[in-house]
């Protein structure tokens, strides 16, 4: 389940910069609104994803309040997921 978890992060980071970089200049300087609407929902069915596989391997693995917090706070930072898989997941 780690490595699928892993996957997941990168996936959701990659996601994230689609959303910020790609996706919403479309939207509020073109005025093209498609690819914002199947990106977000690309994006938020891979957060959810994200939130629920840290959930599930910080009860399964007996790992830390701090490892979840730092997992939780990366999902919501442009980068972190990235950040986590390299630094906190690969050791694993």
């Amino acid at each position: 389940m780690l490595k699928i978890f892993r996957g997941t992060a990168v996936l959701e980071g990659i996601s994230y910069l689609l959303l910020f970089a790609l996706s919403m200049p479309l939207k509020y300087w073109t005025g093209i609104r498609e690819p914002n609407i199947y990106i977000g929902y690309v994006h938020g069915a891979l957060f959810i994803a994200y939130i629920a596989m840290a959930t599930l391997l910080w009860r399964e693995r007996n790992w830390s309040f701090k490892r979840y917090f730092y997992l939780l706070l990366a999902s919501l930072l442009p980068f972190g997921t990235f950040y986590v898989e390299s630094r906190l997941l690969r050791r694993l």
